[in-house]
C-alpha cells in the first residue's frame, strides 16, 4: 500500500516523462540528487519527479517537504511505500507515474543538465525502442583502495561508458539500475520489477533490473545506450571496504541464482556454464595484474568470483 504524502500543485496534464527515485534512509544524500534536477534543459511542464520513501526512519520526508516548498514550479511528489524493498519501491513509483516514459535513478546520484531531455528526445526519435540506459560515472568521496581494479569497480559503482553515439546495448549487457529509461508500454507488456530481487533495507541484493531487461530481450525488444543521459554515482567510504565488497559480491551470486532458477533449469545450467568461463577470464586477469606488480587487484578479482560462485550454487544463506 502507498499514498501521496507530499506534492506540489499542478494538473500534470502535459507530463510525458516520469523520473522515479526510490529512497531508504538517505536523507543526507537525497538533497544533492534533487538539487541536480532543478536546472534541467527539458521544460518542467514535460516531466515529474516522484520520490518513493521506502519506510525511511531518518528525515527523508522533511527533505522532500523542503524541496517541494522551494521548487513549486516543478511537478514533484513524494509517496510512501510500506513494503520494504527496492523493487516494491520502484513499482510503487511506476504505479503513481503519469508519463509515457519512465526514467529511474538512485538516491545517491547527481544528473547532468541534459539528463531528462536526452531520454525524452530518445524515446521520441526511436519509437520502437522499449528501454535505454546512459553513462554512469563514479564520484568518489574518498581515495580508492589499492585493490580496486576497473573490474571490481563495476559492481560497486555501476560504471558504464560506451562512447558518444546512440547505439543498441551490446549482447548480454544491460543498463544499470541507477540510470535507465523504459517505455510505459513495455512495463504494461512485460511486467514490473520482481520483488524477490533487489535491495531490501541495507541488504545489497540485486538483479531486479537485469531480470526485467532479460524479459524485454526475450521478447525481441530493443534496448539502447543513450550517451547524453549521464549520472554521477556518489561512492562513500563504507562502500570501499573489504567487508562491503564481500557482502556485495555474495549477494550478486545469490541474486543470479534466484533470477536464473526462476527462468527454468536450462537457464540456470547455462548460467553455471558461463560462470566456469568467467573463472578462466578471472585467472587470466589476476595473472596480468600480478605481472604488472599489482597482485592485490588480482586477489580481489578471485575473491569476487569465489563469492559470486558460492552464491550462485546456493552455498550462501
Amino acid at each position: 500500500m502507498s499514498a501521496p504524502t507530499i506534492t506540489t500543485p499542478g494538473s500534470r496534464s502535459s507530463v510525458r516523462l516520469s523520473l522515479i527515485i526510490a529512497t531508504y534512509n538517505r536523507a543526507d544524500y537525497l538533497p544533492r540528487t534533487l538539487n541536480s534536477l532543478t536546472n534541467q534543459s527539458l521544460g518542467s511542464e514535460l516531466f515529474e519527479i516522484i520520490v518513493v520513501n521506502n519506510n525511511s526512519t531518518d528525515h527523508t520526508a522533511e527533505v522532500c517537504r523542503s524541496f517541494a516548498e522551494a521548487q513549486p514550479e516543478l511537478n514533484f511528489t513524494m509517496v510512501t511505500e510500506i513494503r520494504q524493498g527496492l523493487s516494491h519501491a520502484r513499482n510503487c513509483g511506476i504505479n503513481h507515474a503519469k508519463g509515457d516514459y519512465f526514467a529511474i535513478i538512485d538516491d545517491d546520484e547527481l544528473v547532468n543538465r541534459d539528463f531528462l531531455k536526452s531520454y525524452y528526445d530518445f524515446f521520441g526519435m526511436y519509437p520502437t525502442a522499449a528501454a535505454c540506459g546512459g553513462v554512469v560515472t563514479p564520484l568518489y568521496e574518498f581515495p580508492v583502495p589499492a585493490w580496486l581494479s576497473r573490474y571490481a569497480e563495476r559492481p560497486i559503482a555501476g560504471t558504464f561508458y560506451y562512447g558518444e553515439k546512440i547505439v543498441p546495448f551490446p549482447k548480454h549487457t544491460y543498463p544499470g539500475g541507477g540510470n535507465m529509461g523504459i517505455r510505459r508500454t513495455a512495463i504494461e507488456r512485460y511486467g514490473m520489477f520482481n520483488p524477490e530481487l533487489g535491495r531490501t533495507g541495507n541488504s545489497p541484493m540485486g538483479g531486479e533490473e537485469k531480470d526485467l531487461f532479460a524479459r524485454l530481450r526475450a521478447g525481441g525488444e530493443e534496448i539502447y545506450y543513450v550517451p547524453g543521459a549521464i549520472i554521477y554515482h556518489i561512492i562513500p567510504e563504507q562502500k570501499l571496504t573489504p567487508e562491503y565488497f564481500d557482502r556485495l559480491t555474495r549477494m550478486i551470486g545469490k541474486s543470479e541464482r534466484v533470477r536464473t532458477r526462476n527462468l527454468g533449469t536450462a537457464t540456470y545450467l547455462k548460467r553455471l556454464f558461463s560462470e566456469g568461463i568467467k573463472w578462466g577470464g578471472t585467472f587470466v586477469l589476476a595473472l596480468g595484474y600480478t605481472v604488472q606488480g599489482e597482485p592485490i587487484k588480482g586477489r580481489y578479482l578471485i575473491k569476487m568470483r569465489w563469492n559470486i560462485s558460492r552464491g550462485l550454487l546456493g552455498l550462501i544463506r
